[in-house]
């Protein structure tokens, strides 16, 4: 989400051109830079949805729509609502172009008909919506040929028109979790911190968590665990700029111990504040911190 105070409307970015050029990974990227993104959206509605997105997140929350032929006679209501200014945002409208030759490529791959094929080759489909989108095409902001573009050279192009310092950042997720109820189905990477002693079994420490300085002391002070850090750290932040140049921009690692509450915690805390100290948007989750 942009930075903007609640005041300042936030940017509207209007996603549309050929079919098989890339309008669903644009949208995808435009959502996870923060924008509250609505797909296949009739023309007449965008100063509705503006309005509702205003409403419940507040104006500055920036705004993405995907429209598209499947909306019918779209680009003249289109043109119409974006030359009256109709939301009251800053609107940037983005055109995604290829040759028909790939176009008709991703389309034979994708197994799709194309929405103006009308029973005949799919190059007439194209041609058809060439011809009804020519006006946009020339009037857009930003024209994006994806032609000879991967996915993520593709969000790459959109996180560099529309992303910021934030919005660009990798976000990862320390997640500290116990073994006993079960390994979390969407980490990236798990590790085990059951080579450490357990406080479980230091009386005085047993009531409290990973998350108490007594406890943290505690299991950052045994032998194994300092030298882990020194290794995992790295590995993680290494591992981080690969994502990042690959257009992912999350990350998930689960640190588990028996129960989820003492080792786990401590660790998860730890590898986050290194995290943060490198520069990384990391925060720690406690998943079943409090269920024993």
């Amino acid at each position: 989400m942009t930075s903007m105070s609640e005041s300042t409307p936030g940017q509207l970015v209007v996603v549309t051109g050929m079919t098989g050029a890339g309008r669903s990974t644009a949208a995808k990227e435009l959502e996870d830079l923060g924008f509250f993104v609505v797909d296949n959206l009739p023309p007449n509605l965008l100063a509705d949805v503006v309005r509702l997105v205003d409403e419940s997140h507040g104006p500055a929350q920036p705004v993405a729509v995907v429209v598209d032929v499947r909306s019918g006679s779209f680009f003249q209501g289109l043109q119409s609502a974006l030359a009256l200014g109709v939301t009251g945002r800053d609107t940037t409208l983005v055109f995604l172009d290829a040759t028909d030759e790939v176009l008709v490529r991703r389309q034979e791959a994708a197994r799709r008909p194309h929405p103006l094929q009308q029973g005949g080759r799919l190059l007439d489909g194209l041609q058809r919506e060439r011809v009804a989108l020519a006006d946009l095409r020339s009037e857009a902001d930003l024209v994006i040929d994806t032609s000879n573009l991967n996915v993520h050279q593709l969000t790459d192009r959109v996180a560099e028109a529309f992303g910021n310092a934030e919005t660009t950042r990798l976000r990862v997720s320390v997640i500290s979790f116990g073994f006993k109820y079960g390994i979390p189905v969407d980490a990236d990477y798990v590790a085990d911190m059951r080579f450490l002693p357990n406080p479980h079994w230091v009386p005085e420490l047993r009531p409290r968590t990973g998350q108490d300085a007594e406890v943290s002391s505690y299991v950052l002070a045994r032998p194994g665990a300092e030298e882990f850090l020194d290794a995992y750290v790295p590995l993680l932040t290494g591992v981080a700029e690969g994502y990042l140049r690959e257009g992912k921009r999350f990350m998930r690692v689960a640190i588990g111990c028996t129960g989820g509450k003492h080792r786990s915690v401590a660790m998860s805390e730890e590898i986050t504040r290194r995290l943060v100290d490198r520069g990384y948007l990391a925060r720690a989750i406690h998943r079943d911190l409090g269920r024993e």
